[in-house]
């Protein structure tokens, strides 16, 4: 509990911001449909709506237990000290810039703007796979942030490894993916979340795979 009263503020400010949302709902709370779309499906096109209520409060609130959950699981991981000051910060800051992202697209839909979330969404993951990549090397064993597997957790050699090769891969990957977001007007809705599926499964298997080569020749 020593590590998450020391981050007590940052917990504090980042379960606002994720709430934040909520302010911005009740300010056009008048101009809302009773119905609001809030989950697309692979062609671009809303497919799941919910009531205005749930839209407005609920989505936010459910980030912000979720925000409360990594950020008490994250600090009190046995081996937090191994986690970097930035890669942490990163970590506690991703939900709150996610419920602002996601609940600015949902109100824009439900007033009538015309968004693109396929794209959107693409160039969103592939700035966080970058930022993600840089940080990845620098990482240190432990339960909670990055390719936790058991042939990582189970030797430092391994992790250190298999994490310079999950760093580029997620940089390659993250650029890969922001061009698939600016192409989406030319691959369609379809080519796009294909493109985004196959980038991600290669980023993440890759590096898997690559461990558990490391621990079949003895590493």
């Amino acid at each position: 509990m020593e590590n998450v009263k020391k981050y007590k503020i940052t917990i504090i400010i980042t379960t606002l911001i994720t709430l934040l949302p909520i302010l911005f709902g009740l300010i056009v709370w008048n101009r809302l449909p009773e119905q609001i779309a809030t989950h697309w499906g692979a062609d671009g096109q809303a497919d799941g709506y919910s009531g205005k209520t749930f839209a407005v409060f609920g989505m936010p609130c459910i980030l912000a237990i979720l925000q409360l959950f990594v950020s008490f699981i994250t600090l009190n991981d046995p081996k937090r000290r191994n986690i970097h000051k930035k890669p942490l910060t990163l970590v506690l800051w991703v939900i709150p810039v996610m419920s602002l992202i996601v609940n600015v697209i949902t109100y824009g839909v439900a007033l009538g703007m015309e968004i693109n979330v396929g794209i959107i969404v693409s160039i969103l993951i592939g700035i966080l796979f970058v930022i993600l990549g840089n940080y990845m090397p620098k990482l240190q064993q432990n339960f909670t942030v990055g390719i936790r597997v058991p042939w990582t957790l189970n030797s430092t050699e391994n992790w250190n490894r298999t994490h310079r090769l999950g760093g580029k891969m997620f940089i390659l990957g993250g650029f890969l993916l922001i061009i698939t977001g600016f192409l989406g007007s030319v691959m369609g809705d379809y080519g796009t979340l294909a493109a985004l599926i196959v980038i991600v499964v290669i980023c993440a298997g890759v590096p898997a795979v690559y461990s558990f080569w490391l621990f079949k020749r003895g590493v």
